[in-house]
């Protein structure tokens, strides 16, 4: 634990000391940029909702920048696959592009990390995954006290479908606070689950809305709740966690932009203001709703300050439950 409390530490550190030179003279001006193509490496593949996030900003932004934007999908390894690509690239026209949740696990997930997590730069918040808890339509509960309840009352009988990352670690914590035995199936494919909560081998998942949203429309299964801060359009009438009385379930589902630590801070407001003009007409939001996520571009600072308050969620969570990594 000594070992991940440092890290912490120093990610924490990283983060808001590359915050601390924002300050940049008022007649500096930003350098020619870009100057060829930009690369979007995506630690999924395509059809994520990260992946459409990714491509509705990046055909917009090859717009304004006046080169080619491409998307390069790199799925794999928990997405150590596609940080090692981005931090392999060592170049200011390559990004990391993703949800934060899957990576600000791994130092408690795995006893030794191949890359350095400060390297990782948060640069621009695009926006927040809605993620959902969804049980099959005909379960004889409604909403999250009724689930727990039922769960409670027979002890090791429940098992769930989780995505791997935060979301698990997240719905981990809930399930010890509310001291529930809960047997966690192992996915390889995160999309089978609601399939599989529709037909009654599982009774619940917790995963992103775009997830579950084909078997909610089918019929064959129903949200009881949103992990999220606040409420989505894509989901009316969904009462939050924190509404429902478990804030042990709220979680905020991080989408953005990562640059390397060596990313000059001009560059970096410049890139912000960018995303922000490319989202202002609502045709990007439009579309990220329908795949259940919410437009919510914001700099570097609040992308950072976001991260660290997930970071300390999992730490927590992480000490409450005495989780120790595989070694």
């Amino acid at each position: 634990m000594r070992r991940t409390n440092t890290w912490i530490a120093a990610l924490a550190v990283g983060i808001l000391g590359n915050l601390a030179i924002l300050a940049a003279p008022a007649g500096a001006q930003a350098p020619a940029w870009p100057t060829r193509t930009v690369k979007f490496i995506v630690p999924f593949g395509p059809g994520a909702g990260a992946d459409i996030g990714g491509r509705l900003f990046a055909e917009r932004l090859s717009k304004i920048w006046g080169q080619p934007v491409v998307i390069e999908n790199k799925p794999g390894g928990n997405s150590i696959v596609a940080i090692q690509a981005f931090l392999g690239a060592n170049d200011d026209h390559t990004f990391l592009f993703g949800p934060s949740g899957n990576f600000t696990v791994h130092p408690f997930i795995y006893s030794k990390l191949s890359y350095d997590p400060t390297d990782l730069v948060p640069m621009v918040r695009a926006s927040n995954t809605i993620l959902a808890v969804a049980v099959k339509a005909d379960a004889p509960y409604s909403n999250v006290k009724e689930f727990t309840e039922a769960a409670r009352k027979a002890p090791g009988t429940f098992s769930s479908g989780l995505v791997q990352g935060i979301t698990e670690f997240t719905f981990w914590g809930y399930a010890h606070h509310e001291k529930l035995q809960i047997t966690q199936v192992p996915y390889r494919d995160i999309n089978v689950a609601p399939v599989d909560l529709g037909e009654g081998r599982i009774q619940v998942v917790m995963s992103s809305l775009a997830i579950v949203q084909p078997q909610t429309t089918a019929g064959r299964i129903k949200l009881i709740t949103l992990n999220n801060k606040t409420r989505a359009p894509a989901a009316p009438g969904v009462a939050t966690a924190r509404e429902q009385g478990f804030p042990s379930l709220e979680v905020e589902g991080l989408v953005g932009l990562f640059g390397l630590k060596t990313t000059p801070e001009a560059l970096k407001e410049k890139i912000f203001a960018d995303f922000r003009a490319a989202a202002a007409d609502g045709a990007i939001a439009e579309r990220l709703k329908a795949t259940g996520q919410v437009i919510n571009v914001g700099g570097a600072k609040e992308f950072a300050e976001a991260i660290a308050e997930q970071q300390t969620n999992v730490a927590a969570t992480v000490k409450a439950i005495n989780f120790k990594p595989p070694q």
